[in-house]
């Protein structure tokens, strides 16, 4: 990476040497003349070492002269920057409560002995520099630097955009040999294995998933599992990872009798099927040992292997391998042509088409690198540039790796020099590491990666181009967005992990269990969960000042109990890693079960970033924390047990993150918070909720001039503000341009008089937030109204809201305007006893409103009498409200989930509101107590996938409204249907034995179910079948016996039917001896299960 990095950190030592700063610290330490010197020295060399760059591969030389010039540069940069923390201590030194050994450190004898040292170190590596010049015995040509074409490496037509894979191309053939080996019911072993093997980059793996992922594959096996191999193959670990697989949850036995003993309870006797991705270098005998443990399943179950080896595939299969080879000419040109050209005619022109077919004949079907050139063509845009690639650039390509590794490296190559740096600091990460698309950002801003050309440019809106851009260029890929967390992940694939090890060298490395030595130029190294810090690292070997990285990579899902198990390092331990690596700028201890810092932590004085996060003992931080000027970075998130931040919190003048989520115990933020004018993410700003007990504790007027945070700010305890109107305009909300998520917390007050609702009136009035807010959160609010910026023109105030949270509202009778928001999707209004209209004008509810609105929920609003117009509604609460409110539903033809829970009035589901919800495909009814019947509405309800019904004591599901016998034969795609606590219940209503598509019925606590029908066997699609706790039902219909599809079938707390269905033994047990898996266990839980809960407790 020496020919990358060398480029960047030049420009970041010319940066740190503009004239502004060669005036400030030259003058400040009467070393000016020295830095002119070192700044002429490193410009002359900067216009030769582009052309370096470009020749680092075809000369031996060349790469030695590099590697002794980054040491140098790398020297040059540590001094540049001691001299600057030292002029910001000076600064703060004009604050009067500075700490001691700052006031004596700057006495007159120790200034001296300062400028003397640093002079002397200046010119130390100036002269290094100039001599490793000349001793240069080859000519470089200049190529002077332009940073704007470098950051502009190319230009989209608009913004950055990312395409997301379609279907894959041209494996069909290949997905049907497949998938007849998975649903071919008629083989000899229990469990049959067949390994995909073929090259990386070939697309074993999305083959895998392909098929993984068909409908029939997921109706054919009782149970799928997935597991991610990798090079490790380490038996328990997998092992452990199949136990989750199977169970949902991570397993928390530590000996392999016990582990070997939980997988087979989960696997025996059920139709599996399992994927083990990525399967490298294993022994014969473990694999063995393994097969040992995988063969309880039913007749039928397979295991699919995906392979580069083929003598693993060999080991394994009970079939003969599945070869996957290149893709076919006409599959590859499509992946070309699809993204590198940018218009359809250009797609669909002849002389570019014949081009592109004599480009792939060159990447031998190999998916990856198709779409590795595909990216690089895009740049492109002629034909003679596309000839000239093809003739010249693009060398031939056979199906081995180390060939595809040399075309990865080609668009590697074709990188500017500041995302290859980035790109070769991503080697850190493990194969198959789900990485944090803000974690990534972060820790380049940390390591100096990312430089501005200006600076109104956001160091953060920079670096998530640079993702951008090679996120595009196919070294990242599996991009994605978690709904509900927002977190944007990705990966690598394993050819681009290795890719990244090779052009990384020796400046980085991955340091797990087995890791002999670390070579002395190593700068960078990561460390995995079961790494002892001190105890293991292989030290020795490290030259203690080039160490400038330690990063904890946890793979995931990593359970609290892994954590837990961790050994926690030492005191010792942390003091000795402090004390061997004093260059440190990345310092990652996340989950490392750290229970104290050491105050030695600030001779780190170069340290930029520092995470703590996922510590649950770790309650302080020491003071001398605040000594670390150059942090950018402090993650504490999840530091459960953390009570209190630093009291001289202001002197981390260059910090950007401060992430304090679900730091529940932190009462209060620090006065000084307000200084850090650096901050561009704040999650949390609490005030204290006794003042009397909070030490220099900070107001709200110390939010007013961070106006860089973005992302989300959770503002907490506002009820505890004394002068409403001064505090809240002195935070400055509508200053915030960038923040997308605002929560307003008042926190537990136990008064509730006119004054308080008045002065949060006030409060709320001053909070007024940017117009660029996206969500809005509100909780605890105690006034009769809300302010003007939200009654009288929320659509100006606030124009891009998308999601808005009112709650703990107790004194609100009317909703700001809410209808007309343009882009507002979300809308939960949960606890406002007092309100009547969701808008103030209530005959709106004739007229459409809401039009982007998709998500409502609405909970405890006894007072609610109207529902308004939303014409694209697809999600429906309804929670705890006046009954009425149901009859008020109307134009809903787009609601695909309705929940109805605790409505304590409700009689009935009105027909004329369920007729038109024709899109309704989930109904789910709780806890309503005076419902007697189903309306035949429900007829109408053509595409109800999943009817669920808890706790309705009155309940009659045989009757309708009129007391009439119900009909509901329009059920025709009812899937699942769940009857939980309705006593009325004696047997099933016959409409539901007309749901011919039912595949699942769950059947609990119906105390007086005596019987269920002969006509059971309509039922064929059923597969699950759960009764439980039904004491009055003593036997199964003989139709069981014909339900042919039926795989599942618990009977649980239902004394005699389970005494009459004991294995072999019970007098029922023939109707059900041919169902695979039969269980009695009160407490089990599988994923229908777990999809239940989460449907009943989501509110």
């Amino acid at each position: 990476m020496a020919e990358a990095i060398i480029v960047n950190i030049a420009g970041e030592i010319i940066a740190k040497l503009v004239p502004q700063a060669l005036e400030k610290v030259g003058k400040l330490w009467g070393i000016k003349h020295e830095l002119e010197m070192l700044k002429d020295t490193v410009s002359t060399l900067q216009a030769v070492l582009r052309d370096a760059e470009e020749k680092y591969y075809q000369s031996r030389q060349i790469q030695v002269w590099l590697e002794k010039l980054k040491d140098a540069f790398y020297d040059a940069q540590d001094v540049l920057e001691e001299l600057n923390i030292a002029a910001i201590r000076r600064e703060l030194r004009g604050h009067n409560k500075i700490i001691k050994e700052v006031r004596t450190f700057f006495s007159s004898s120790n200034q001296l002995a300062f400028k003397l040292n640093m002079s002397y170190k200046v010119r130390a590596v100036r002269r290094r520099i100039e001599a490793i010049n000349a001793a240069r015995r080859f000519h470089l040509d200049e190529c002077p630097v332009d940073l704007r074409v470098e950051r502009e490496w190319w230009k989209r037509e608009e913004t950055h955009s990312f395409i997301r894979e379609g279907d894959i191309t041209g494996r069909d053939d290949d997905k049907k040999m497949v998938m007849k080996f998975l649903l071919d019911s008629d083989v000899k072993e229990h469990v049959a294995i067949l390994p995909i093997v073929g090259i990386g980059g070939l697309g074993k793996t999305a083959l895998a998933q392909w098929v993984y992922n068909d409908e029939r594959v997921s109706k054919h096996f009782d149970l799928k599992m997935w597991v991610c191999v990798s090079s490790d193959f380490d038996m328990k670990k997998v092992v452990k990872k199949i136990i989750a697989c199977a169970k949902k949850k991570e397993s928390t036995e530590v000996a392999m009798e016990h582990l070997q003993s939980e997988l087979r309870a989960e696997i025996d006797d059920k139709r599996y099927l399992l994927v083990l991705d990525d399967l490298w270098n294993v022994e014969r005998k473990t694999w063995l040992s393994l097969k040992t443990l995988l063969v309880g399943g039913a007749r039928g179950s397979k295991i699919l292997i995906t392979t580069r080896i083929p003598l693993v595939a060999e080991m394994t299969s009970t079939a003969p391998p599945h070869l996957l080879g290149g893709l076919s000419e006409s599959a590859s040109v499509d992946i070309l042509m699809q993204m590198a050209c940018r218009k359809e005619e250009e797609i669909q022109d002849p002389d570019m088409l014949a081009i592109g077919k004599e480009i792939v004949k060159k990447c031998s079907g190999v998916p990856l690198v198709v779409r590795t050139v595909r990216s690089l063509l895009f740049f492109k845009k002629t034909k003679p540039e596309w000839l000239h690639f093809k003739d010249n650039e693009l060398p031939e390509v056979s199906q081995r790796e180390d060939s595809i590794i040399s075309v990865l490296k080609l668009s590697y190559d074709y990188l500017p020099s500041h995302l290859k740096q980035c790109f070769t600091f991503c080697s850190l990460f493990p194969k198959d590491y789900e990485i944090k698309k803000q974690t990534l950002v972060d820790l380049w801003v940390a390591e100096g990666f990312i430089q501005p050309s200006n600076r109104s440019q956001h160091l953060e809106e920079i670096a998530h181009g640079y993702f951008m851009d090679l996120l595009w260029s196919n070294f990242f890929q599996d991009f994605k967005k978690d709904p509900i967390t927002k977190v944007e992940t990705c990966k690598m694939h394993d050819l681009m992990c290795d890719l990244a090890c090779l052009v990384a060298g020796t400046e980085s490395c991955v340091a797990w269990a087995d890791t002999k030595s670390i070579n002395e130029r190593t700068r960078h190294i990561s460390l995995g969960l079961t790494f002892n810090l001190m105890g293991e690292l292989p030290v020795s070997g490290l030259k203690a000042s080039a160490l400038r990285t330690i990063l904890s990579v946890v793979p995931k899902p990593t359970t609290y109990w892994e954590m837990k198990q961790r050994e926690p390092p030492s005191q010792a331990d942390l003091c000795q890693l402090i004390k061997s690596f004093k260059s440190l700028r990345i310092l990652d201890l996340h989950a490392t079960n750290v229970k104290k810092v050491p105050r030695s932590i600030c001779k780190l004085k170069h340290l930029t970033y520092l995470d703590l996060s996922l510590n649950n003992t770790l309650k302080r931080l020491p003071n001398s924390i605040t000594r670390l000027q150059s942090l950018q970075t402090l993650n504490l998130y999840r530091c459960c047990a953390l009570e209190e931040l630093p009291t001289g919190i202001r002197k981390l003048v260059n910090l950007r993150n401060l992430d304090t989520d679900y730091c529940w115990k932190l009462g209060y933020m620090p006065r000084g918070v307000g200084q850090l004018r650096s901050l561009h993410r704040l999650t949390r700003f609490i005030l204290p909720e006794d003042k009397a007990l909070a030490k220099n504790y900070c107001g709200l007027e110390e939010l007013n001039g961070l106006n860089n945070i973005q992302g989300s700010l959770s503002i907490e305890n506002l009820g505890h503000i004394i002068d409403a109107v001064a505090e809240s305009r002195a935070a400055n909300l509508i200053g915030k341009h960038s923040l997308k998520s605002v929560e307003l917390r008042w926190g537990y007050l136990d008064i509730d008089d006119a004054s308080i609702g008045d002065r949060d009136e006030a409060l709320l009035d001053g909070l007024r937030p940017h117009s660029n807010l996206q969500n809005l959160t509100i909780d605890g609010y105690k006034g009769e109204s809300f302010p003007r910026w939200m009654t009288e023109s929320l659509v100006i105030f606030l124009p891009n809201l998308v999601e808005l949270r009112l709650q703990k509202c107790g004194r609100c009778k009317h909703l700001p305007q809410l209808a007309q928001l343009p882009h507002l999707k979300s809308l939960e209004i949960l606890r406002l006893p007092e309100l009547e209209y969701i808008e103030s004008d209530y005959s709106s509810t004739l007229t459409t409103s809401f039009p982007s609105l998709l998500r409502l929920q609405i909970g405890y609003c006894e007072n609610l009498k109207a529902m308004p117009l939303i014409p694209h509604l697809e999600e429906l609460k309804l929670r705890k409200v006046n009954s009425e409110l149901i009859s008020r539903i109307f134009g809903l033809t787009k609601l695909k989930s309705l929940i109805i829970s605790e409505m304590e009035f409700l009689e009935c589901l009105p027909e004329e509101c369920l007729q038109n919800l024709t899109s309704l495909e989930i109904l789910s009814i709780y806890h309503c107590p005076l419902l007697t019947s189903l309306s035949l509405g429900m007829q109408h309800l053509s595409n109800l996938v999943n009817l669920s019904i808890w706790c309705c004591e009155e309940l009659d599901l045989l009757q309708d409204e009129s007391d009439n016998k119900l009909d509901l034969q329009g059920l025709k795609n009812l899937q699942s249907m769940d009857i939980h606590e309705v006593p009325k219940l004696a047997s099933l209503p016959k409409w539901l034995l007309q749901a011919s598509n039912l595949e699942r019925l769950y059947i609990k606590k119906c105390l007086n179910l005596k019987a269920l029908p002969e006509q059971m066997e309509r039922l064929q699609s059923l597969q699950r079948l759960d009764i439980i706790q039904c004491p009055l039902l003593t036997s199964l219909p003989e139709g069981v016996r014909r339900l042919a599809f039926l795989t599942h079938l618990r009977i649980a707390a239902c004394p005699d039917l389970e005494e009459r269905c004991k294995k072999n033994a019970g007098k029922d047990w023939y109707k059900i001896a041919h169902i695979p898996h039969i269980t009695h266990e009160l407490k089990y839980y599988d994923e229908v299960d777990l999809r239940l809960e989460i449907l009943h407790f989501s509110f």
